[in-house]
């Protein structure tokens, strides 16, 4: 090939010390930055075509590892190894690119760019044996890994990705397949970041990252597979976050996070399987929250953070942590859009009672009658208002005892003083006030006494109000009873 034929110097240096795997560090000082390397001289200055020829070519010293280790270079050119399988190290750290590199279907043993500036990086269903290293790295442009394939981990700490335009993400790794942990912490996306349908074996850590697509999708991740946990502490996003589908067999840690997507949904984790949620310690949502359908075993979640849209249709969760009064946790379910949902009210139900606070559950079960009672037709929401006002819809049973002893002690005050006449004189039981008041409050049971005497007057409008209070309350104790014994 012609440029093999023609190496400027820094080509030579680079051709030598790479049979031998050694390093080549064109910098002058170690904080150079390879943004500024436009004036950089030929001395530094390395040909794309060259580095391909190298790479292809391999050649090979005796008792030698080859490796291809350059610092502080410009290279010109676009890096082209398409469909290439090569088998020495790539190490091209702190270079400045002129040329988006074009790594798409090919198979290499290892990548590290790391600190280098790049105009983008073409590499879908690109194959790395070991680690990919972009650590570091400022991307100018859209960075493609759609199907990527690493065997060991991708490095993105401190990676800023920024594009001339919002036409695509800024980084696609969708349908990537990564063998061990993705560690991006302190990553700075401008633009979407698109992970639909990868797998991570290990863990996800993004702490610390901004995420800015204000108005759009900042991270779209559905169908994506966690293994370990995915650390998203402190994390910033503006636009949306799209978990729909997911799988995450640890912790899906979003403590101290900023989310924002006025308008739009914040978060969406729906029909996801989620080992644990924590939401704790930042800023209030804003926008929707959506965990509709999805399966979380324990729910780490402050009221304070929940945002006044909360869809939780279907969500099914053991254990919901910290502990609160259930008057702080009630407006989450109802926050669920204008429907009854009796579901969430039955899950956050089970989660009381899960941690032995029945009072708490029997608070949310009350609440959860009040709420159906607004479904209901006019005749149905006052029977259920005076359900509630007697006896709690029966979870407040203590209000229907004190009803009826109040009842009692009026009635046997009122006819002790004055007895109604007995329907046939000299015959029948002696008049007893008491049992007399019980026998009208009490629908079945029977002591003999109402019907051995007739009231008359103001005796009768008396029987008349605790006859029906006493079928009211028998029928609402009577359902109160039947709700404690079905739960249990």
């Amino acid at each position: 090939m012609s440029e093999t034929n023609d190496l400027t110097s820094a080509e030579a240096r680079i051709w030598r010390a790479f049979p031998r795997g050694e390093s080549v560090d064109f910098r002058a000082a170690e904080e150079e930055d390879p943004a500024l390397a436009n004036a950089w001289g030929a001395e530094r200055t390395v040909r794309a075509s060259v580095l391909r020829a190298l790479l292809i070519k391999a050649p090979q010293e005796e008792r030698e590892i080859a490796a291809l280790k350059i610092t502080g270079a410009r290279i010109t050119g676009v890096l082209d190894l398409k469909h290439a399988t090569i088998d020495a190290a790539i190490r091209l750290s702190h270079c400045r690119f002129d040329g988006v590199p074009d790594l798409y279907g090919a198979q290499l043993r290892e990548l590290n760019l790391s600190k280098s500036v790049l105009p983008g990086l073409t590499a879908e269903t690109l194959r790395v044996d070991g680690v990919l290293r972009m650590t570091g790295c400022r991307m100018r442009g859209p960075v493609r890994l759609g199907g990527v394939q690493v065997s060991g981990a991708l490095f993105m700490e401190e990676t800023e990705f920024t594009a001339p335009d919002d036409s695509e993400p800024v980084l696609q790794l969708n349908q990537a397949v990564i063998g061990a942990d993705l560690w991006a912490p302190e990553m700075r996306a401008n633009g979407q970041v698109r992970l639909t349908g990868a797998s991570v074996a290990g863990r996800i850590n993004v702490q610390d990252a901004e995420l800015n697509q204000p108005g759009g999708t900042a991270l779209d991740a559905q169908n994506l597979n966690v293994g370990a946990h995915v650390r998203a502490r402190r994390v910033r996003a503006q636009g949306g976050v799209e978990l729909r589908g997911s799988r995450i067999a640890g912790r899906l840690d979003l403590l101290h996070a900023h989310l924002s997507h006025r308008g739009g949904t914040a978060l969406r984790a729906s029909s996801c399987v989620i080992g644990e949620l924590w939401l704790l310690g930042g800023d209030r949502i804003e926008g929707a929250l959506n965990l509709r359908r999805s399966r979380i075993e324990i729910m780490n979640v402050e009221p304070e953070i929940l945002p006044d849209q909360v869809f939780i249709s279907n969500l099914t969760y053991t254990v919901l942590t910290p502990h609160e009064p259930a008057e702080r946790r009630l407006p989450m379910l109802e926050r669920d859009g204008d429907r009854y949902e009796p579901y969430g009210y039955e899950q956050l139900t089970a989660a009381y009672r899960h941690v032995g606070d029945d009072d708490a559950a029997r608070l949310v079960q009350l609440a959860k009658q009040r709420r159906r009672r607004t479904t209901l037709t006019w005749y149905g929401r006052l029977w259920g208002y005076l359900q509630d006002g007697i006896v709690g819809y029966g979870f407040r049973p203590l209000r229907a005892a004190v009803c009826l002893l109040s009842l009692m002690a009026i009635g046997s005050i009122a006819y002790g003083l004055d007895h109604p006449k007995p329907v046939k004189a000299g015959e029948g039981p002696a008049f007893n006030p008491v049992f007399y008041t019980l026998d009208l409050l009490l629908p079945i049971i029977s002591f003999g006494q109402e019907s051995a005497f007739a009231p008359v007057g103001w005796h009768q409008w008396l029987s008349y109000t605790l006859i029906i209070t006493g079928w009211i309350l028998a029928t609402t104790i009577v359902a109160g009873v039947t709700r404690t014994v079905s739960r249990q």
